[in-house]
């Protein structure tokens, strides 16, 4: 837990596409009847005159007791500003990305000031250098370094966690985890995908040098296993691999906490209705990879798809998500469901918001040093996410 702070939230990247979704998601929050009356917090960026003027449309929305959100300077080249940020706040939320170029200042300052941390980051990279780097320096100040708070991965880490409770098995415990979607794939997480599939080098030697160094439980292990496309007769759907940063940190979960039984593990996957859709996505995730490997065809490809932009509220509002999980084990089977809106931004910007709410205001598991949302918050974000519409249900 962070010593005493006069602020409890800062927002920094208020300013881009999701981090003002974020913003206007906590500003309704502290708005409501039942929202976290008194929170004290603030939006932190480069720029401030972009700053008030997000903050002055927020108080034309929510009303004047907006106007106490604090501003404050914070620019990724100027490590200074980062620190003093961090030294007068007990969580820091950032949506400033790609990661892998702008994120470790932030974690740096979090990490040495013994302040809370959480980003949206979905590069695995980024995720293992950090965890080499600041670990151990965050555990000294009791700062929690909790990466991966939106989509990416909070449905799939504390949906994991959701289905082996619900288990509750003694010995080993096998989990699929299925993903459907509707909506458009955020810039940045497009961006960070085209980056990590072009550095797949640097992320083998990043993992390899964090499994180096990274203790394991003893007389347990918790593994994501990589698996094959296949009909999932149970569900009904086809299943194409998804390579993403989610079986690695459900994985992580896994190891820290005994919930998971002696011998865990994780697999992860697409659903698709049809054969056809499911080889096409996997066709168009290898074209992808393969792209990402040619310099120019990959900033072709990235300025398709700008960063800091993102669709209406109207497209927002049609779009959902659905994650199902299949948990086996002690010759039991228990099928269990996360859910919720627009995945890429709403629910993304939700996500993010209550996780920092939940370091920031909640009493949650004690933990420090770079930590997963399960292990992290657990439970408590779970609630939390339950009362503001994203469904955890057993089927």
């Amino acid at each position: 837990m962070t010593a005493e702070r006069d602020l409890d939230l800062v927002l920094f990247g208020a300013t881009g596409f999701t981090g003002s979704l974020t913003a206007s998601y906590l500003a309704e929050a502290v708005s409501s009847d039942d929202g976290p009356r008194g929170l004290r917090w603030g939006l932190a960026g480069r720029d401030l005159t972009k700053l008030r003027e997000m903050r002055d449309g927020l108080v034309e929305r929510w009303g004047e007791a907006l106007e106490s959100v604090e501003l404050l300077r914070a620019d990724v080249t100027d490590q200074a500003s980062l620190d003093a940020v961090a030294a007068r706040t007990r969580v820091v939320i950032t949506t400033v990305g790609p990661y892998l170029a702008y994120g470790e200042p932030v974690v740096r300052a979090c990490a040495e000031a013994g302040t809370d941390y959480v980003d949206l980051t979905g590069e695995p990279e980024f995720v293992d250098r950090m965890y080499v780097r600041y670990h151990e320096v965050a555990q000294r100040t009791g700062a929690r370094i909790v990466h991966a708070c939106g989509f990416d991965s909070i449905p799939h880490d504390l949906g994991a966690l959701f289905a082996v409770r619900q288990l509750d098995a003694n010995g080993p415990v096998t989990v699929r985890g299925v993903v459907r979607a509707s909506g458009m794939l955020s810039g940045g997480t497009f961006h960070s995908a085209l980056g990590q599939f072009s550095r797949a080098k640097q992320m083998r030697s990043a993992a390899a040098e964090r499994k180096r160094v990274e203790p394991r439980p003893e007389g347990r292990r918790s593994r994501a296993v990589a698996g094959r496309p296949t009909r999932d007769a149970e569900l009904g759907y086809w299943l194409v691999p998804l390579p993403t940063i989610d079986p690695s940190i459900v994985a992580r979960s896994g190891r820290a906490l005994a919930d998971y039984g002696p011998d865990f593990s994780y697999s992860h996957y697409a659903g698709t209705k049809t054969l056809r859709y499911a080889v096409g996505g996997a066709a168009g995730l290898l074209g992808l990879v393969a792209a990402a490997q040619i310099g120019p065809l990959r900033r072709w490809l990235g300025a398709k798809v700008p960063q800091g932009e993102g669709p209406d509220e109207a497209r927002r509002a049609t779009s959902w998500f659905r994650v199902d999980f299949i948990a086996e084990g002690d010759g039991r089977r228990v099928h269990t469901r996360v859910s919720g809106g627009d995945p890429g931004y709403t629910e993304t910007a939700k996500m993010l918001a209550e996780a920092g709410l939940c370091l920031s205001l909640d009493d949650n598991p004690p933990s420090a040093g770079s930590v997963t949302t399960g292990v992290a918050m657990g439970a408590a974000l779970t609630e939390r996410l339950q009362r503001v519409g994203i469904r955890f249900e057993v089927l």
